[in-house]
């Protein structure tokens, strides 16, 4: 079913999603569904909400596809086509979205001179930890797709990397996704840079070129609260209680923090500024993974408190309907980096290590956009016998 609310016409006078862009940050859309395009919502979003552009993986289209009849009709015809196994079939499902979307969102492209009106697809999660063949799988999916606004996502694993830093050489759109650690951000940064680089040299045009490091936000919080009520059941010491419980709800904000910090010292001084005389444009940090999972915390925090200049935030169709509603936007991203770093600091002291948090929500994730992908095929298959 469609999310109830996520097209109602706002009752503020500004309405608060239109204000992010006042601040440099672009809303994006996580969430692709069929009638977003038959029914005129899409362009709703565009128009009152001043949507930006969307992201797709494969757990959204398991629920679009196996929670609605949107698909009833592709489906019914792909029965026919016993040539073609349930990967096949869902391609030709999501491509049929995907040019859409790309289509409603071509204005936006245009206006904000390739800059946003992007819509992601995502290279087959079975693929991550393979250099090669999600090298060779984004490749055809581009070609397949044709749109210029386009982003084919792939996963920042270290199989990944130099399959990111190849393909941007090509002159592919990639929005790198899963990156958790700020040590793997860099990384990811100085693949676009070297990809730029190569694609200059080539004589591509820098200023159709276009890329975002997909950083997960609530899943850190998750995680580490997790951990530090491990922590807080083990000890009697007052003041190591203290130190824990001022940590619950701060990881992830401090990491995002401290994070675009780094993205503003890759995106500065001389061999940046060589590539931006030549049109080059910065690979924007997109904050994911934005909805509030804890009840306890405030639905629009992690939105409210990472507003800052050439940034993306991708939201569900729920959070953007509470940012909507009660919403407050500030410079928030750039506020206290100070305090950011000593959270980090005192995560270290209470005993948790940043690194193997990062380095197992990376693993999770991998693992996670596996299953979807399974559970997807498994429902294509049983709506095309």
């Amino acid at each position: 079913m469609q999310p109830t609310g996520v097209l109602e016409k706002s009752k503020a006078t500004k309405n608060p999603l239109k204000q992010l862009l006042d601040y440099g940050q672009s809303m994006w859309l996580d969430y692709i569904r069929r009638d977003l395009f038959t029914t005129g919502k899409l362009k709703q979003l565009i128009d009152e909400d001043g949507l930006r552009g969307m992201t797709s993986n494969p757990s959204i289209f398991e629920k679009a596809i196996g929670e609605s009849k949107l698909y009833d009709d592709l489906l019914r015809s792909l029965t026919a086509k016993k040539d073609l196994d349930a990967t096949a079939k869902f391609e030709q499902i999501a491509i049929r979205d995907i040019q859409d979307a790309a289509d409603a969102l071509r204005g936006v492209y245009e206006e904000s001179k390739c800059r946003d009106g992007y819509v992601s697809l995502e290279v087959s999660p079975y693929l991550a930890l393979k250099t090669q063949e999600t090298m060779d799988e984004a490749r055809r999916l581009w070609k397949t797709v044709k749109r210029d606004n386009v982003m084919i996502k792939v996963p920042g694993t270290a199989q990944g990397l130099p399959a990111i830093r190849q393909l941007i050489g090509e002159g592919l759109n990639i929005n790198i996704t899963l990156l958790f650690a700020q040590e793997v951000y860099e990384k990811v940064a100085q693949a676009y840079i070297e990809g730029a680089e190569e694609y200059a040299a080539k004589g591509g045009n820098l200023k159709k070129l276009a890329s975002v490091a997909s950083f997960f936000i609530s899943r850190i919080d998750t995680l580490v609260d997790s951990k530090l009520e491990e922590k807080l059941k083990t000890t009697t010491d007052s003041k190591q209680q203290t130190l824990l419980k001022s940590l619950f709800g701060k990881v992830a904000i401090a990491n995002g923090k401290l994070t675009y910090q780094r993205y503003q010292s890759i995106f500065s001084g001389p061999r940046w500024q060589a590539l931006a005389a030549k049109g080059a444009q910065t690979q924007r940090v997109l904050w994911a993974s934005t909805s509030t999972k804890n009840p306890k915390y405030r639905d629009v925090m992690y939105v409210e408190e990472l507003i800052g200049p050439d940034t993306v935030d991708t939201m569900p169709p729920a959070t953007i309907d509470a940012f909507r509603d009660h919403g407050r936007v500030r410079p928030s991203l750039t506020e206290d980096v100070e305090g950011a770093a000593k959270v980090m600091e005192d995560l270290a002291r209470a005993g948790i290590s940043m690194q193997e948090v990062t380095d197992k929500l990376t693993q999770d994730g991998v693992k996670l956009f596996a299953d979807a992908f399974d559970k997807l095929l498994a429902t294509v298959e049983k709506n095309t016998k």
